[in-house]
């Protein structure tokens, strides 16, 4: 006489060994006397659950740490006393002062090569387009062509007219400590000097950030396969509410047990977890609307791949047949059958399963838990 399934016991690894699936457990049944599984009077299961057909996702859910985009140090440009700082957690906007030194303003522009020597006329580069820009749309440069590169005769002029608005000394150069070159808007994170410091050049005076909001976080390098640029998201935030977003950036592997993220972001290792990380970056669909404190913890939804149209059970309706392999214990007019299933896909606490015996809508025995 054949013997009897068994509902499988937490056994993760026989289940990833047969399916290649990355995040399925398996439910311990209930037993009776003698060790046996927990079943009601003619065999049948304790309870029940529908095959269902629909769309199945091998999501999960990681922690990360909400944060602001493009982290990085700005060093003083020159030699003096810090006189004044910008406060944290303020932003600063174009042709904003960022710090003082000597009572003469630092001020924030716009562009991505960083400020490594005074401007003047004659000068030639993309730091001279980056200068000559930022003029026009303070609406000191009127008539400027920034394309050209050039600090022409009529350069001068604009950054005369800048330097009159803030009543300073009317040059037409600009020094290297007047200006830091910035990508957008920065919000300062934390001031590394304070007021009174000689902080010199090439020492830092303030971390400041993008103002955009992100979430980072760290997984496993071997699970990266379920966070693809451009994948969307949901991020749960502090209190419960929830908002959408997409992968930006799948970075390279992080030092593990390493919670910040190497640049600030989020959970992952710990309890002595040694497997290698990859450091992930997500922005959010509406960054306005999300208010959670800097360094607030976040749970970040994945949703990695997605099975169109497929049959599924819940995971712990699964049994090992005495012969190999799973199945399920189908239950049809008051009685229950093994039928044999090949599994799928893992999600969501439900398994794809085929095989020729199964439809939609029958009812599958599980274990009462």
């Amino acid at each position: 006489m054949r013997k009897r399934a068994t509902w499988l016991l937490g056994s993760l690894a026989a289940v990833l060994a047969v399916s290649g699936a990355g995040y399925a457990v398996i439910a311990q049944p209930q037993r009776g006397a003698g060790g046996q599984e927990q079943r009601e009077a003619g065999g049948l299961p304790p309870a029940t659950a529908p095959v269902q057909r629909g769309d199945l996702s091998s999501g999960l859910q990681v922690e990360g740490t909400l944060g602001y985009a493009q982290e990085r140090k700005l060093n003083a440009g020159g030699p003096g006393v810090l006189t004044w700082v910008a406060a944290e957690g303020s932003a600063v906007e174009r042709d904003g002062k960022l710090y003082e030194v000597n009572g003469r303003a630092v001020r924030l522009m716009y562009g991505s090569t960083p400020m490594y020597r005074p401007l003047k006329s004659g000068d030639k580069g993309e730091d001279v387009k980056q200068l000559k820009r930022n003029l026009q749309a303070l609406g000191y440069g009127t008539g400027l062509d920034p394309e050209d590169g050039v600090f022409t005769a009529g350069t001068a002029t604009a950054v005369k007219r800048w330097q009159k608005a803030h009543k300073t000394a009317e040059t037409g150069e600009v020094a290297k400590e007047d200006i830091v070159f910035a990508s957008g808007p920065q919000r300062v994170r934390k001031g590394d000097s304070a007021v009174g410091d000689e902080p010199g050049p090439g020492k830092p005076v303030l971390t400041v950030t993008g103002t955009e909001r992100i979430v980072r976080f760290q997984i496993d390098a071997a699970k990266a396969g379920a966070a693809k640029p451009g994948d969307p998201v949901t991020v749960r935030l502090p209190g419960g509410a929830t908002a959408t977003g997409r992968i930006d950036s799948v970075g390279g592997t992080a030092a593990p047990d390493d919670k910040n993220g190497g640049a600030g972001g989020g959970g992952g290792g710990g309890g002595g977890d040694q497997k290698a990380k990859v450091e992930v970056s997500v922005t959010f669909d509406k960054p306005a609307e999300v208010n959670a404190p800097d360094r607030s913890p976040v749970t970040v939804g994945l949703t990695g791949e997605t099975r169109r149209g497929v049959l599924s059970v819940p995971v712990n309706a699964l049994l090992a047949l005495a012969g190999g392999g799973f199945g399920v214990q189908v239950v049809e007019d008051g009685r229950a059958r093994e039928v044999q299933v090949e599994l799928g896909m893992f999600g969501n606490g439900r398994v794809e399963v085929t095989g020729g015996a199964l439809k939609e809508g029958m009812q599958v025995g599980i274990p009462t838990l």
